[in-house]
């Protein structure tokens, strides 16, 4: 890796600078052996090389369609969390999934994310129970970058991934000793406070810590429906972690302590005369999470990038939710194991090989129903799930690409999982990038933990008994090419992709208005996504990103046949401007997005007549803004988010009685809260050593 490196810095003569960066950094990523991104996190010695560049880099050319977000693309918006990391990003969505508890989703090749492999330092994490509202576990000061991967992915992180994987690198304590600051403040009543540093403890140690601390200081019930908009969230995390870099072994280890309160609901009765009586309608919801991992990595051959590697992790995430008299306590525990095995040789062939293993544990105690009188159920489930894996990459000069990889894996419940996984590169030309890859994925449900935040209505929860696993193919396709028109770069791009499901776990809100019905289906289920995108520096400060989005989701749902995805949009346009003049000393930023329109679970007749809700929602239109002074430690922004003001009305349905039969707060297809406005502060100061 270290030639290659060189190979692209000699490269530089001949190419332009921004082409050269695009190399550097991808040899830089091409191996992260025992789960790293960054090339320092396996050779100590390369923390003298120091790359920067005033844009993020986004496109990666790697034999997998990645996408990096970067620190400094990140800086582009508030960030106060993974959830709101995506704002100047075309391919990842992110939704509510309810207009009660906050509890968001993102959605990856129109399908929901479920389906993404979700990675915190390529170790698999958020999984059950933390997947309603893991993406605001990890505070957007800590991100260090984000790899958005889509499709099949690589075999090393297991079997889960179907639509693709987002994986999560956190700043590292063997950079350089920094301190950093930031605070954000909104008017909706949210604070947000975070702290990180590191040292150099000498003898190839360091050492870092990360806090972060957020507050929402008020209810905000902008539409007058009686229920708050934004629930009020206190949270409080901790992480530290240490390194050691030695020439031949490399150990990293890192825990995190999180506890949060969650406060919806009421904040005051809003109901015609009679009804008033009645006690409001509360959810909270309190979370007290731990996480810790420690990688180990022998190298034996640094030339050839030979090493052996083992990763430990685990987790807990201890969860007691009340939505009215609905319950629902989980209790979840996770550990993971990974050996891998890493060589190339002659610069050609290289092999990755490992073995991995499994444990899940869930305990629930939860009343899925409306009904007082109704005693509380309690069920444990564990599953136990060993395997191996072998992947094989042919590199020709970077110009042909091919990676090939299978695992086998046994489930103590589901029986044995067969998971091959392919990917091609070709470059016919420097400027010319064709891609394809094909590959299966599985996934195990859990409907409770996963489907909890269904609770904040009064629909009748039914689970099927005997749910399958969930199994489906991707298979993708596409091309990218640059162009220099009067020497200005013009990035253009198109992909396809196609999930086809062998078997899905379906919620289906049609089949009764006042029903959810979740159970396994082996019928048709399938996503077509097609994507084209266009990147432009019409000068040196100026950079513009369009795109745009069609995705056909469809399903067989009972009673319905074969239908549109419900809550899903078809359409999406988007375009983001960054301009940083004056030598970067300022950045602006904007972003649009036009959501399509889409179908609402089918509705139901009131008494008067009137349908309950339409039965398609219409396109609306997105603004977001931001603009940032930055000093030479320091830096202040100010902006807006959904700046056009449009919020969906009446997204709750019977707000006005909660605790009767037409209470529903899961038909969300669009924002809650009209134009919200933001500043805050971000302070950095590096010692280079």
């Amino acid at each position: 890796m270290i030639r290659q490196i060189g190979r692209n810095v000699a490269d530089c003569s001949r190419k332009s600078i921004g082409r050269c960066l695009v190399a550097i950094l991808v040899a830089c990523t091409a191996s992260h052996a025992y789960g790293m991104e960054e090339p320092d996190s396996l050779f100590g010695e390369l923390n003298e090389i120091v790359v920067t560049t005033p844009k993020g880099m986004r496109k990666l050319t790697g034999v997998t369609n990645s996408e990096l977000i970067t620190a400094s693309e990140l800086r582009r918006a508030a960030c106060c969390n993974l959830g709101e990391s995506f704002t100047t990003n075309p391919s990842v969505d992110v939704n509510y999934s309810d207009a009660a508890t906050g509890a968001r989703q993102i959605r990856l090749l129109g399908l929901s994310g479920f389906y993404v492999q979700m990675l915190t330092e390529n170790i698999p994490n958020f999984r059950g129970a933390a997947s309603p509202y893991g993406l605001g576990y990890i505070p957007g000061p800590w991100m260090q970058s984000i790899q958005v991967s889509k499709g099949a992915s690589s075999v090393k992180n297991g079997y889960e991934s179907i639509t693709g994987q987002i994986n999560v690198e956190m700043k590292k304590p063997q950079l350089d000793p920094s301190l950093s600051l930031n605070g954000y403040y909104d008017m909706m009543g949210k604070l947000e406070m975070n702290a990180d540093g590191n040292l150099h403890l000498g003898g190839n140690w360091s050492a870092g810590l990360l806090t972060h601390f957020e507050n929402g200081f008020s209810g905000h019930d902008g539409n007058d429906d009686g229920f708050i908009d934004i629930p009020r969230v206190r949270q409080l995390s901790v992480m530290p972690r240490v390194a050691y870099l030695g020439h031949n072994y490399v150990f990293q280890a890192a825990a995190k302590i999180l506890g949060e309160r969650r406060i919806s609901g009421q904040d005051g009765h809003h109901a015609p005369a009679g009804l008033a009586a009645m006690p409001l309608y509360e959810i909270r919801i309190d979370t007290r999470r731990w996480e810790a991992f420690a990688k180990n990595a022998y190298i034996f051959d640094r030339d050839n990038d030979g090493n052996v590697a083992l990763i430990l992790s685990g987790s807990g995430h201890d969860q007691d939710a009340s939505y009215g008299i609905r319950i629902c306590d989980v209790n979840q525990r996770e550990a993971y194991a990974s050996l891998m095995f890493e060589r190339k040789w002659r610069g050609i062939h290289a092999l990755s090989a490992g073995l991995s293993f499994n444990y899940d544990y869930y305990s629930f105690r939860y009343r899925l129903q409306a009904d007082a009188d109704m005693a509380l159920s309690r069920s444990v489930s564990r599953e136990a799930v060993s395997g191996g894996y072998a992947q094989y990459t042919f590199n020709l000069d970077d110009r042909i690409v091919a990676m090939a990889g299978l695992r086998y894996d046994y489930s103590d419940v589901y029986g044995s999982m067969i998971t091959p996984r392919m990917h091609v590169r070709y470059n016919p030309s420097e400027t010319v990038t064709l891609h394809a890859s094909a590959g299966k994925g599985y996934r195990s449900p859990h409907p409770i933990a996963e489907y909890s935040y269904l609770l904040a209505s009064s629909r009748k929860i039914n689970i099927e008994s005997d749910l399958r696993r969930e199994a489906a193919w991707n298979f993708g396709i596409g091309a990218g090419w640059t162009i220099y028109p009067a020497g200005k770069r013009l990035q253009l791009s198109g992909e396809y992709y196609y999930t086809d499901f062998d078997n899905q776990l379906m919620l289906n809100l049609d089949r009764d208005p006042h029903a959810a019905y979740i159970y396994s289906d082996a019928g048709r289920s399938y996503s077509h996504a097609l994507q084209l995108e266009a990147t432009f520096e019409p000068l040196n400060e100026l950079s513009v990103t369009a795109a745009w989005r069609f995705t056909d989701v469809k399903a067989g749902y009972t009673g319905r046949g074969l239908s549109q995805k419900p809550l899903t949009s078809r359409h999406k346009g988007f375009l983001t401007v960054g301009w940083s003049p004056d030598m970067g000393l300022w950045q602006v930023d904007v972003t649009c997005v036009l959501n399509g329109s889409g179908r609402m679970p089918a509705p139901y007749e009131k008494a008067d007549g009137t349908l309950s809700w339409q039965e398609r929602y219409k396109a609306f239109f997105l603004l977001n803004s931001q603009v940032t002074r930055n000093f030479r430690h320091w830096s202040v922004y100010i902006g807006g988010e959904n700046l056009t003001g449009f919020r969906q009305r009446n997204p709750i349905i019977g707000a006005s009685d909660p605790w009767g039969p037409d209470f529903d707060a899961t038909m969300i297809y669009g924002p809650l809260h009209g134009a919200m406005i933001y500043v805050g502060f971000r302070y950095n100061i590096t010692k280079y050593i």
